[in-house]
């Protein structure tokens, strides 16, 4: 059956807004700010309780990267299920935990042996990543990115620092976090440009705050994002990843990548970070990793390994249907070759926000890799002011016209589809945007 979007002119209909009002009298106040209600999700099609569809755009932010409700990974819930639910994978075994681990950890980048910690969520990825950095090293600071998104829990948003709100009223923090600028190329914090820039970003944290601000004797780790996600889907140039890496080595601090949202073939690789040539020595992942359910992992260089038994621990990480639902994804990536799919959708998706640039000036830059991509919008291409309100309208538009758009940084939309994603529903999305954005450019 075809599929397409279809939203009626009195969205969100009255079954949606029932829920919504149920919803806002018992649950607490977080992000939603969507009138969604979803009844059923379909490969990268969503329906409400109204009988609206909608194309997905947002793969319920970067979960669902073989779409919604894929048959091989529904099969592999069902199976487990009928089987055992719940068997503490910290102080018992289990095969789906260990054929999992083994997989992560021959997908994971580099030479050395690899071990895997489980997790239930990004932010427990984290946390866990944090805590293995301090245990190694026998260190206590940490290097992180302004405009990094890590998480919510007290570890995690110590390093994140992306939007104020994440952080107000929670002082103090984890202290020992030193935060350094990004490689924001398009809005350089130190008004260079690259490469006659010499990629000052990355050594002023060598030259500067590595003296300064956070010895490098005393510093654990630097937890750094390959793109940045909610900050803005910041794309760095690769050299920027090869210099950190190198400052790390030299400083024998460990480089964590953050590939919560980047990682699971978002970008045509595994993970983003292969792009460029760097092989971390923690690796941070969740979201598209359960393709729906809730399961995070580390990988690690095993001579990092905790080595104790209670160091660190979980109840719930590595569940066994989460589990072989990520082993069915993982198997979905391969056999169905998303990964060639990513890249080759990504491109037609890049050329369409090029050429969306090219006709409209309230788009002021277009980035990103593989299906992770976004258009930011400006109020003048010579100021750069941020266009928030045009954002958000232009997502507003693009919801009432059937694709759910979602947004980041401060006036930035992300575009992340399912990897399944064909031509004809890509090339329909970017139509949907176009329209949105040339309906708010003339405003």
């Amino acid at each position: 059956m075809e599929m397409k979007p279809k939203v009626g002119k009195n969205f969100p209909g009255p079954k949606a807004k029932e829920l919504i009002k149920a919803d806002t009298r018992c649950m607490a106040t977080i992000t939603k700010d969507s009138p969604i209600a979803i009844k059923r999700g379909m490969g990268v099609y969503v329906d409400d309780l109204d009988g609206n569809r909608f194309l997905d755009f947002t793969s319920g932010i970067g979960v669902l990267n073989v779409g919604h409700t894929h048959p091989a990974v529904v099969k592999a819930i069902k199976d487990q299920s009928e089987k055992f639910l719940h068997f503490v994978g910290g102080d018992y075994y289990y095969q789906p935990q260990v054929d999992l681990a083994e997989r992560l950890a021959k997908l994971a980048p580099g030479p050395s042996s690899k071990r895997v910690f489980f997790t239930n969520s990004g932010t427990e990825s984290v946390e866990a990543a944090i805590k293995l950095s301090l245990w190694s090293t026998k260190r206590k600071r940490i290097i992180g990115f302004i405009g990094a998104f890590h998480g919510r829990t007290m570890g995690s948003l110590s390093i994140t620092c992306s939007k104020s709100v994440h952080r107000n009223r929670y002082f103090p923090m984890v202290p020992g976090v030193t935060h350094v600028p990004y490689a924001y190329c398009y809005r350089c914090p130190y008004g260079m440009e690259y490469p006659d820039c010499g990629l000052h970003c990355a050594r002023v944290i060598d030259e500067v705050y590595l003296d300064a601000v956070s010895p490098a004797e005393e510093t654990a780790a630097m937890f750094v994002e390959p793109m940045q996600g909610e900050g803005g889907y910041i794309l760095p140039p690769d050299d920027f990843h090869r210099e950190l890496s190198r400052i790390c080595k030299r400083h024998k601090m460990l480089y964590v990548a953050d590939e919560i949202q980047s990682g699971c073939g978002r970008t045509g690789k595994m993970f983003a970070i292969e792009h460029t040539g760097v092989a971390p020595d923690v690796i941070a992942m969740a979201k598209g990793l359960g393709s729906g359910l809730p399961i995070g992992a580390i990988v690690f260089d095993k001579k990092h390994d905790w080595g104790v038994k209670g160091a660190h621990a979980n109840t719930f990480g590595g569940n066994p249907v989460c589990c072989e639902a990520a082993k069915a994804g993982l198997e979905v990536i391969e056999k169905d070759r998303l990964l060639k799919n990513t890249v080759r959708m990504g491109k037609i998706m890049s050329e369409r926000l090029h050429d969306i640039y090219d006709r409209y000036d309230i788009v002021g830059d277009v980035r990103g890799r593989g299906l992770m991509q976004a258009a930011e919008l400006v109020k003048s291409r010579r100021t750069k002011k941020h266009a928030v309100k045009e954002r958000d309208r232009i997502a507003d538009l693009c919801l009432k016209n059937g694709m759910i758009a979602l947004g980041c940084g401060k006036s930035a939309i992300r575009f992340i589809p399912p990897l399944i994603i064909g031509e004809e529903d890509l090339n329909l999305g970017m139509d949907i945007f176009e329209g949105s954005v040339k309906e708010v450019a003339k405003a």
